[in-house]
Order: C-alpha cells, then structure tokens, then sequence
C-alpha cells in the first residue's frame, strides 16, 4: 500500500508531509513523557523486523494479486502507540530514500495510511480493550484478525480519499473503492495471523509486555534474549525468505489495474513530481531492492534486506536513545 507520487497531487502531498510532521513530533513528545525503559531496546529490532517482513508479498488465492504485511498493529502492541507510530514512519523513510519504494511526495501520506489507522485507531479502541488482562490463545488470535482488518480498511480508503481530492481522473471514488476494499479485507486476514503470532511469541516469553496489568508470570527470555530473537529472524526474512515473495501485483497495483487497466501510472515530467522523481534517483542506492541494471535478483534482494534492516535498526535505534536521553 506504498502510494507512489503519480497517484497524489503537490497540494495533497505537502498537506500530509505536514500532518506527518506534527504526529511525529506529538509522539516524540509522549513517548519522552511515557517512555518505558525496558522496551527502548526493542524499536529499532522490531523496526527492522517489519522492514524485513514488508519485503515479503503473500500471494491472495483466486485474485491474482498480492500483499505484504504492514506491521503497524504489530508495533503498536509491543511498543506502545507512540513508539510504534515513530518506528512505522521511519521503515517507511528508509524505503522511500534508499530503495525507492513508495514516493517522497506521498511519504506523508503512506506514513499517515499505515501508521495512524493501526497505531492510534485499531490499537487503542479496538485491540486493547478487547484483549484483556490475560489473553488466552483465542482470544489473541480473534482481536489480532479484527484489528488488522479494520486497519488495513481504513488505510485503503486513506489512499482511495488522497487520490480523489488529487484530482486523479483514472481512479474514479466509487470503481477504485469497489476495488481496494475487498483486496485489503484478505490481506488484512494475513495481517491478523502474523500478529496473533509475535504478539503470542512475546507474551509466552514476556508477559509483562503483553498484559495490561501487572503480569504475575515469571518471564520465559531476558530482554536481550527476545531482541536477539526478533534480530536473526528479521536477517533471516530480509536475507532469504525475501526470495520467494509473490510476483503478483500488490493490492493497490491489482485495484489500479482493475479500475485504470495499468498497475502504475505516469508522473508529470516537469515540476514538483519530477524534481522528487531525480532526487530519489540519487538517494536510492537498491531500487527496487535490487541493485541497478537488475543483474542477480537474489543476491540483491539479499543485500536489500540485509541493508535495509540495518540502516532501519541505526535510525529507530538512534531516536529511540535520543529520546532516553532527553528524558533522562
């Protein structure tokens, strides 16, 4: 659901790199206020697990379409909304910057798609008054699948509104809502599924990351135990797994082509559209997750990951202790 900037116009582009900007700053400001000491060491790991595990795109049965897993609910569960919102933007940056994968003109608006519905909608008034205290099995699994649903619905229809009030006449409201709505409602399946699975790793291992009251369980791993853990399988996805995604459109590329017959559309050759366009040309230094020219697919879809994952875990890390310290 990475928007790229021929789907949004400079005026909707710019509107959202400033909403951006100020949930940013607010999150920065509560997570300094909040800031939960033990859970610092897990954003830049879990940033660069979701990295790693949005380079994986899931084949949707019968559509011929794909998708991959946003992970704002993910990060939102573990890490708190405000952290988790900070982490999503900032795998979202690295992917625009250096990899090339969703504009710089829709950066805000893919920040505000797959970060707010998730971290401030699904998270606080839907997954975490659902849970419980002590979450059985179940119970994880059912709220894990609501909430991603409702999140990955709401982000679509963000992308389906950004591109109306862009004035993109190939994307009429009423034939391209038809269209990503129902793509995004199996994706979000999927989504759910993931979810339910870390959180239930977590919680078996840390319950006291999990529980909404003081947890009575013993912790099954240390700290540096669950973060070395979410460490090598985030190198190991972006490294390997990263191999066999999906060759199939994903869900907005598949509705684009219901709606307008074309998976991308072009940008303006002159203007804003095209200035960002040879910036992010400059900047991307693995298009694509690839290296340029295209020459060995696996081995730079490896170095992507690997990369990637990297640069995420120096980011996240990096805000996350700068803000421990401005607390302290």
């Amino acid at each position: 659901m990475h928007m790229a900037d021929a789907l949004i116009s400079p005026a909707v582009g710019a509107t959202f790199w400033v909403a951006s900007a100020a949930a940013l700053a607010y999150s920065a400001k509560k997570l300094k206020e909040r800031s939960e000491e033990n859970r610092i060491p897990l954003m830049g790991v879990l940033a660069a697990f979701i990295f790693a595990a949005q380079m994986i795109n899931f084949t949707i049965p019968g559509t011929g379409s794909s998708g991959h897993l946003g992970g704002g609910l993910i990060l939102a569960i573990l890490l708190g909304p405000w952290a988790g919102f900070l982490s999503m933007a900032s795998v979202l940056t690295v992917q625009a910057l250096f990899f090339a994968d969703g504009g710089l003109l829709a950066l805000g608006c893919n920040i505000i798609n797959l970060g707010v519905p998730t971290c401030f909608i699904a998270y606080p008034l839907i997954y975490r008054p659902l849970i419980g205290s002590r979450p059985s099995a179940n119970r994880t699994l059912i709220v894990s699948l609501f909430a991603a649903i409702v999140g990955l619905q709401l982000g679509a229809f963000g992308v389906v509104l950004e591109t109306t009030f862009s004035g993109i006449s190939e994307l009429p409201f009423s034939t391209f809502l038809l269209a990503m709505q129902p793509i995004h409602f199996g994706i979000g399946i999927v989504e759910g599924l993931v979810t339910a699975a870390v959180v239930s790793f977590v919680y078996k291992a840390r319950p006291d990351f999990i529980c909404t009251t003081e947890a009575t369980q013993t912790p099954a791993l240390t700290i540096k135990q669950v973060t070395v853990t979410l460490l090598a399988v985030a190198l190991f996805t972006g490294a390997f797994v990263s191999w066999f995604a999906s060759e199939y459109p994903d869900g907005l590329e598949w509705s684009m082509a219901k709606v307008s017959g074309r998976e991308e559309l072009e940008s303006p050759e002159h203007g804003i559209h095209a200035g960002l366009a040879a910036l992010q040309a400059k900047t991307a230094i693995l298009p694509d997750y690839g290296f340029k020219g295209g020459e060995d697919s696996k081995a730079g879809t490896s170095t992507s990951g690997v990369i990637g994952g990297f640069l995420t875990l120096v980011v996240v890390g990096g805000i996350a202790l700068l803000l421990r310290r401005k607390k302290a």
